[in-house]
């Protein structure tokens, strides 16, 4: 299987896949920010980096055509946004369909957008996480690939709840690419996500399929 990533910032979930030994090969990282940490990860991995501005085209829909023929050039069957901090048209998810996987910093449907950490501070919940989904045309909406929760503890702050959610999604991320490297998991015809030889476990934070 291989994978194009893209990424806007320090990299830490990118990090997380290339170091995870997952059964692919990644044929590039993609950044819209030349400062991006994450480049130079990458480029210490041996993976080639390429970096795209968007501020160099004149509106969203030039830059996503633009970044498409630029991601297609390495023909990928993954394309995972690992931090990737831009809004995608809709002809571009479209062009990804099936093939295109986010991480977010929640439990969705709960907590789309951002500022994920001290939204559910402030609504009292007792449970958060991360979710890895396909990516649809509908913001933070597509079919959940897998989740892991941690607890919210009544000292928490924005950044200590935070740092273990990035724990969680560090662990989560490379093992539902896995999943999809290996053919056990797959979307199925009609939306769901489809398991082959994987349970549940209930002796782990990760609360969807576990090896």
């Amino acid at each position: 299987m291989k994978v194009v990533i893209l990424i806007s910032g320090r990299g830490s979930n990118m990090q997380a896949l290339l170091e995870a030994g997952l059964p692919v090969e990644f044929a590039c990282v993609i950044s819209n920010k030349a400062e991006a940490k994450g480049l130079e990860i990458a480029a210490a991995h041996g993976v080639p980096t390429r970096v795209m501005s968007h501020r160099d085209y004149p509106d969203r829909a030039t830059f996503d055509t633009a970044l498409a023929a630029e991601i297609d050039r390495h023909a990928p069957d993954l394309v995972i946004l690992a931090g990737f901090m831009r809004v995608l048209s809709a002809a571009f998810v479209l062009h990804y369909e099936r093939r295109l996987i986010n991480i977010h910093p929640a439990l969705l449907p709960a907590f789309p957008g951002l500022d994920t950490h001290a939204r559910a501070l402030a609504a009292g919940v007792r449970l958060h996480g991360c979710t890895v989904h396909f990516v649809t045309q509908e913001v933070d909406s597509g079919p959940i690939l897998a989740q892991a929760a941690v607890p919210v503890l009544p000292e928490d702050t924005q950044e200590s709840l935070g740092m273990r959610v990035l724990h969680q999604e560090h662990l989560l991320f490379p093992m539902a690419i896995r999943w999809l490297a290996e053919g056990r998991a797959s979307l199925g015809e009609h939306g769901r996500v489809i398991y082959s030889g994987l349970s549940c476990r209930s002796d782990s934070a990760l609360s969807s399929p576990m090896e």
